[in-house]
């Protein structure tokens, strides 16, 4: 159906009115979009059935990615561009009269993901099918979400998030593949030909239903599989009917939304209901699929990797356990070896309130049998401890995964995995060093770094269109299959001839971005001023407040002097916040506020913009990346595990003004100092503050008058009818000692805002600072990180 124009348009026209019975003049923009979908899936069935059938005929070890969160965005133009029929496609409905991209706009970003934990998921099966390799995803199929924001007078709301609204064209619900899941009851112990057998009575069962989503990898006939699992009432419901509709509601809440409100403890409840129901309901399946190609469950972990991306799924340990005792009946050491040699883990945080931990009085009776298996853990791990260091309560205690009323999540998977990674190389250093010293004195030979990656498919190739050409005009083709090639344009850096076409590129973009920004905002942005970019979760330790009150400085100083000699900016945010984080809610209305006010002072002359861009998304991401000329990666020393917008914004041919911290350090390494703004303290002496304290923050306040100026500005009127609205983060600057030092790095922030602005001015020498940038890029794809996670932790090979 794809071998050429004619026959797409053939049967693209045929299978639109044998599915809809209208005639083509009578179908819509969605009917084009719903029909060009099943013809790309229907496209890669006879692969996807094959691939499954090689994995299987093989025998090789497979892996299983388990993710609370999968941030796919748009998959459409993706998958034709891995499958190398876009411009078969593009071609035939031209001469339909239907533009592709408007097709595009029709596909709603699935709603799965909140951030670079979910976006790294979906790179990494992008990756894992391009590479050949025997991986799937398996995570949760939300119905709506994490959220849809819109902006209302500054402030973020929250409304339900609708991208299954119309179906989803790339999933197909397997029904009978379904498995069962058991909350609440109570656990009954017996003994069985002189063995202590354990059955679970009196829950609640809740049913999975998998929907698989077809992985195409690029250029080759490998698709992979993305499970995601859907809650759904159970066959046998209680006989009370109010007892059937709370139950129905309890079930479907499941599935409904991504990351719930967890500050009470129905919001707790279903979290952990959340990851347990994701864990149980993968086991299940993945075990059923072992069990009918091999024989004996003792060589599981010879066959299956099981990895678990941060916290959010770390029941798999008690889970598998559970599985390997209850059904399949080993012994505690036998099931114990297979669990520590199947698990493992990557952690994705320094932040304490990250590493989850669940209280007692409510994990053990929603989760009684899993509840005794951590109990056995714990126990067993701890008399080891005993036996290496007799005494020593407070190690055994500081290490334990049950105390002091808690489970805690990430000592269990460092208990239960064979192997621990860090995510880029200072982040695994402090693991080692201070976050999980005790344990990797333990477990040293468990401990081990891979620095995140991205796509280049998705953020170039389908992101960046003219510059992936220009790319492979000027050096060929061979870095889409290997990126490290991108290094070849280094030889290119002094071309004036390549550097005037990557300007021209760059301003392309930037118009586009402009007019999106004119339509969704209704601000007009000068194309020709920096582009300065923030776009990330919402977080204190990301510093969107550093960035604000900066461009409140910047804002005094036109006011004083509106004909100071800067390079006009526009500066554009892009930012979601968790619905209960309070704090982070103040930062949005700020820059909000900030945008207000400076946006309609002409005094100023235009020289600044401001531009919160709500609803950020992939889709959105990937006309930003393109169009950003400064990448703003500014989080406090030690707090940013790795990053992948700072990798994005580089491979776009942004420069990064940032921090030393996270996958930073290895691109300042890689481009070297002078073509990278690197500013403010670095991790050790962060966390020596913390250590040893120091650090006041009023004494910045009162000794340096920006920063007075600024501070006092949120309660002193300057922004007018907000009252006391910013009257907590002035509290968090000064009364609560400013947690992320953003005073304390506002002046060096400040003097390499300066740098940045006459470097500038200097287009020749910004534009090769680009194009090392890009250059250097090819390092950070995630092909990378996946072959080093696939030889050095999986033991995975290609099967073809």
């Amino acid at each position: 159906m794809f071998t050429n124009k004619e026959a797409f348009k053939t049967y693209f026209l045929q299978k639109l009115e044998m599915t809809y019975g209208k005639t083509f003049e009578d179908s819509t923009s969605s009917d084009h979009f719903q029909i060009l979908g099943h013809m790309i899936r229907e496209y890669v069935s006879t692969n996807w059935i094959n691939t499954n059938e090689a994995y299987r005929r093989n025998q090789g070890k497979q892996v299983y990615y388990l993710s609370i969160e999968f941030l796919l965005g748009r998959l459409l133009y993706h998958n034709l561009i891995n499958l190398g029929i876009e411009k078969v496609v593009t071609e035939g409905l031209n001469e339909l009269g239907i533009n592709l991209r408007d097709i595009e706009e029709i596909e709603h970003d699935a709603g799965l993901g909140n951030g670079g934990l979910g976006r790294l998921a979906a790179c990494f099966l992008d990756s894992l099918a391009t590479l050949n390799l025997p991986g799937h995803g398996f995570g949760i199929r939300y119905k709506h979400g994490l959220f849809e924001q819109r902006i209302v007078d500054g402030y973020q709301i929250e409304l339900p998030e609708q991208w299954l609204k119309h179906g989803q064209v790339w999933e197909v619900r397997k029904e009978d593949l379904a498995v069962d899941i058991q909350f609440w009851g109570n656990i009954d112990m017996y003994e069985k030909d002189g063995k202590l057998q354990f059955r679970h009575l009196n829950a609640e069962t809740v049913t999975a239903v998998p929907h698989d989503v077809p992985v195409i990898g690029y250029d080759t006939t490998t698709v992979n599989t993305l499970r995601l699992w859907n809650a759904e009432p159970a066959s046998l419901l209680a006989k009370d009917v109010n007892d059937i509709m709370r139950y129905k509601r309890e079930t479907e809440k499941i599935s409904e939304f991504l990351y719930p409100d967890d500050a009470n403890d129905e919001g707790k409840i279903l979290r952990l209901k959340q990851q347990y129901f994701l864990v149980s309901s993968s086991l299940q399946s993945i075990i059923k699929n072992y069990k009918q190609q091999y024989k004996d469950i003792r060589n599981f972990h010879q066959h299956i990797s099981i990895h678990i991306n941060d916290t959010h799924p770390v029941l798999a340990i008690p889970e598998l356990m559970r599985i390997l005792l209850d059904n399949e009946e080993l012994s505690w050491e036998e099931a114990w070896e297979i669990t520590k040699n199947t698990i493992s883990y990557t952690n994705h945080t320094t932040l304490s309130e990250a590493l989850e931990k669940w209280p007692i009085y409510l994990f053990q009776p929603l989760l009684p049998r899993i509840y005794m298996i951590i109990q056995e853990i714990n126990e067993r791990f701890c008399n080891e401890l005993w036996d290496k260091h007799p005494g020593d309560f407070h190690k055994i205690e500081n290490m334990a995964i049950i105390a002091h009323g808690m489970v805690k999540m990430a000592h269990l998977a460092l208990v239960g995995s064979y192997s621990v990674n860090g995510v880029a190389e200072i982040h695994t250093e402090i693991l080692k060093k201070r976050e999980m010293s005790d344990f990797y004195q333990v477990f040293p030979e468990k401990f081990n770094n891979k620095t995140n990656g991205i796509t280049h498919r998705r953020w170039l190739i389908k992101a960046n269109p003219k510059l992936t050409q220009l790319v492979t005009d000027t050096i060929g083709s061979e870095w889409i299959y290997q990126p490290d090639q991108l290094n070849k344009l280094l030889l290119f850096q002094q071309d004036n001839g390549f550097l005037q076409q990557l300007a021209s590129i760059k301003q392309e973009n930037k118009i586009h971005l402009a007019e999106i920004i004119k339509e969704s905002n209704g601000i007009t942005v000068d194309p020709t001023s920096i582009f300065d970019v923030q776009v990330k979760r919402l977080h204190a330790y990301k510093r969107q407040l550093l960035n604000v009150l900066h461009i409140m400085h910047l804002y005094n100083r036109l006011k004083e002097n509106p004909t100071l000699d800067i390079t006009p900016r526009t500066f554009i945010f892009g930012a979601k916040a968790s619905p209960g984080y309070y704090y982070a809610k103040k930062i949005i209305k700020l820059i909000n506020a900030v945008a207000d006010k400076v946006n309609n002072d002409k005094t100023i002359q235009d020289k600044i913009k401001v531009v919160f861009l709500e609803n950020y998304r992939v889709s959105l991401a990937e006309h930003i990346f393109p169009a950003a000329d400064v990448s703003e990666q500014i989080s406090t020393a030690s707090k940013e595990a790795s990053g992948t917008g700072n990798m994005k914004f580089m491979m776009n041919g942004a420069l990064t003004v940032g921090t030393l911290d996270g996958a930073n350090i290895e691109m300042r390494d890689l481009v070297g100092d002078d073509n990278i703004f690197i500013f403010g303290m670095n991790a050790d002496e962060v966390l020596d503050l913390y250590q040893h304290g120091g650090y006041r923050s009023t004494e910045y306040y009162h000794h340096d008058k920006r920063i007075k100026e600024v501070v006092d500005q949120l309660k002193n009127g300057f922004f007018h009818d907000t009252n006391n609205e910013f009257d907590p983060i002035f509290d968090s600057l000064l009364i609560e000692n400013d947690q992320y030092f953003v005073l304390k790095d506002f002046h060096s922030y400040e003097n390499i805002h300066q740098v940045v602005d006459q470097t500038y001015k200097n287009q020749q020498k910004w534009l090769q600072m680009c194009t090392v940038n890009i250059a250097k890029s090819g390092h950070f794809s995630s092909d990378r990180t996946i072959k080093e996670y696939a030889d050095e932790i999986w033991k995975i090979k290609s099967n073809f």
